[in-house]
């Protein structure tokens, strides 16, 4: 039997760190976006379809991610075109990862897991969570976004409350220290009833 556990939550809000604990007890933990890299890199899966549709996104065989933000800019509708490649092609990625993994606990990073549908093929979910100061500043602090870069992705991502409501089990990652704590006793109660 495999359980699987569906780990979402805001830009900024720990998750990259909440899923490298879930790996460090012993989860196998996909990846969402790295999936999307894959797909993108030179012979990924994506490249053929994006470039038919997107010649001007295509650099060196693979997909570039800043042409296809300049293509969004311009054309916002060319986001359902983009959705309709890449999305079958991240779920095959992740049922091919589900099936290999040698762990009964599969968890999958998934950033829009709740605006996506993709909880309902889960078992648990899993949201983690800080409060917005804290979330802006970490942000801006990886310096690579403007605020106005930031305004943008959360207006694409649920409000985290929300967020919080739909998932079984919220994470608060004030520190890493207190993060795995909890992902202890989260996996320790889904190991209890693996058991039972």
């Amino acid at each position: 039997m495999t359980v699987l556990i569906g780990l979402t939550g805001s830009i900024g809000m720990g998750k990259s760190t909440t899923a490298q604990i879930f790996a460090d007890e012993g989860c196998a933990v996909w990846d969402a976006d790295a999936a999307v890299h894959r797909l993108y890199a030179k012979h990924g899966d994506a490249v053929a379809p994006m470039q038919e549709a997107f010649p001007d996104a295509i650099i060196n065989g693979a997909v570039s991610r800043e042409k296809l933000k300049k293509i969004l800019r311009q054309q916002p509708e060319a986001l359902r075109d983009i959705e309709r490649i890449v999305h079958p092609l991240v779920a095959a990625d992740r049922a091919d990862f589900i099936e290999k993994a040698a762990s009964s606990i599969v968890v999958l990073d998934i950033p829009l897991l709740f605006e996506t549908g993709a909880d309902k093929a889960m078992d648990v979910t899993v949201c983690v969570s800080i409060d917005a100061d804290t979330q802006k500043a970490r942000v801006m602090a990886r310096g690579h976004m403007t605020e106005q870069d930031f305004q943008t992705v959360l207006s694409k991502q649920m409000p985290d409350e929300e967020k919080r409501k739909k998932a079984d089990y919220v994470v608060t990652t004030e520190t890493p220290e207190s993060a795995a704590q909890q992902v202890k006793a989260i996996l320790g109660t889904i190991r209890e009833q693996m058991n039972a």
